[in-house]
């Protein structure tokens, strides 16, 4: 041991628990994983604020909702001590993508540049449309640029946290 601190792993935010299940101890789970059920494949979930490791026994879709019985969760009384608890899991539980995808989460925070390398801000959040997701970049004023690789995203870097545009600055 070097007495360095440990790294600090990063949580992603990709839930909720939003209700309770029956009186065995099942709650019901408000998913931001695509597709929803997506959220019972990461373990150990991390709960609230203080990110408390949790493992999920068993994770179902129940009509329209997900439902999860959860570790150490027996009853209605323990489920309803979890309402509205964020759930979370580290970042380096998710899968490698290919190198033309990215996760949101990786994409905010980022600069956004023109390739003169005039700085337009910085990604805010991402927003799904439909036809394709957005950038929302806040700067000297906000502007949504279609995350669309070829077109109007000219290069990513991870590693600078930089996103290359090519966009009218003052649009």
């Amino acid at each position: 041991m070097n007495g360095a601190p440990a790294e600090e792993r990063k949580s992603v935010l990709i839930g909720h628990i939003s209700g309770v299940h029956g009186i065995q101890g099942w709650v019901k789970i408000h998913s931001l994983t695509e597709p929803r059920e997506a959220i019972f494949e990461y373990q150990p979930w991390l709960l609230g604020e203080s990110q408390e490791e949790i493992r999920i026994k068993q994770g179902k879709k129940q009509g329209k909702h997900l439902i999860a019985l959860l570790e150490h969760v027996n009853d209605r009384d323990q489920a309803e001590s979890l309402m509205n608890r964020q759930i979370a899991v580290y970042r380096d539980q998710f899968p490698e993508l290919p190198e033309t995808e990215y996760y949101w989460t990786d994409l905010i925070g980022l600069s956004v540049k023109l390739g003169n390398g005039t700085d337009l801000g910085t990604i805010k959040r991402m927003l799904a449309t439909g036809a394709n997701d957005v950038m929302v970049v806040q700067g000297d004023k906000e502007r949504l640029i279609p995350f669309v690789q070829g077109q109007y995203i000219k290069s990513v870097s991870l590693v600078d946290a930089v996103v290359v545009v090519d966009w009218d600055p003052d649009f």
